[in-house]
């Protein structure tokens, strides 16, 4: 029993982080099209610049990820107009190796900076055991799993409640219908690459505060790709589904059996669902007629 509630805390912590990675990745497919492969690459970046502001200026943590969170804004914003606006009507496949070469391009700016060698993180999220019913669960992970469920019902909120969440919305369903209602597309594209560096930032963030700072935290960005598919591209509650049920396959799996199956298992799940049902459990059915 305790086994089994340490790995279902372990599996709901990964899931929730997931969640909140694969809702900025299906953010830009949805309002730009785009399969973004630097995803990974953006938790890098907000958990160094957090690092760096902690460690290295010593700011008290809150300043740290305030600013943090603003230059990943920041960053969403660069990236969608200097990389990927200049590439609208180009093919697919040119778009695809520019994220891939982005990806490249913030690793070697981290490394550039804070070298390859991990780094200890300035942990400021409480790590103190609890108990819960007889197993022992870090702090830390609880935590963590409070904010993902907080940031991630903000969002949902701000999606269906908020003018700008309405737009993007109207934006992902049809950018010429949106246009004719007067909304800047443009102006769309700019806020959801800055929400998903925000979101991967702050997933960053709480996995270098569990496991520390090195270039494993961008590892996170390829087990998303099993989280998108399963719940569906363009499904925002798809994300969160397939997130948790992805997080806690990966820990029952790791903990029972293996932990290289705990690692393989989301692939596999990833491959019979592009088998059974390609566009995932919350993802919509496009049936094109030539």
């Amino acid at each position: 029993m305790d086994q089994f509630i340490q790995l279902l805390f372990t599996g709901l912590t990964n899931g929730a982080i997931y969640a909140l990675v694969a809702l900025g990745f299906v953010l830009i497919y949805k309002s730009t099209e785009v399969i973004n492969f630097a995803q990974g690459e953006l938790l890098l970046v907000g958990a160094y610049l957090t690092f760096g502001l902690m460690a290295d200026f010593g700011l008290a943590w809150p300043l740290g990820v305030l600013i943090t969170l603003v230059l990943a804004a920041v960053l969403g914003v660069i990236i969608e107009r200097l990389v990927l606006r200049p590439l609208i009507g180009e093919p697919i496949i040119s778009v695809i190796m520019v994220t891939i070469g982005l990806s490249s391009l913030l690793r070697a700016f981290v490394s550039g900076i804070w070298g390859t060698a991990p780094r200890s993180f300035p942990a400021f999220i409480p790590s103190t055991t609890l108990r819960i019913l007889g197993a022992a669960v870090p702090g830390d992970r609880l935590v963590a799993i409070g904010l993902a469920v907080l940031l991630l019902t903000a969002l949902t909120l701000f999606f269906r409640r908020s003018s700008d969440g309405i737009a993007m919305r109207a934006v992902a369903d049809d950018q010429q219908a949106a246009l004719s209602m007067g909304i800047s597309v443009k102006r769309i594209f700019a806020i959801a690459w800055s929400i998903a560096a925000v979101t991967a930032a702050i997933a960053g963030i709480l996995v270098a505060n569990i496991v520390g700072v090195s270039g494993a935290v961008s590892g996170i960005g390829l087990r998303v790709f099993p989280v998108v598919i399963l719940g569906g591209l363009d499904s925002i509650p798809g994300a969160i589904v397939g997130g948790v049920i992805i997080g806690l396959l990966e820990s029952f799996a790791g903990g029972y059996l293996t932990s290289g199956l705990g690692e393989v298992a989301p692939f596999v799940v990833l491959v019979l669902i592009l088998m059974v049902r390609p566009y995932g459990l919350f993802g919509e059915v496009r049936i094109e007629r030539v």
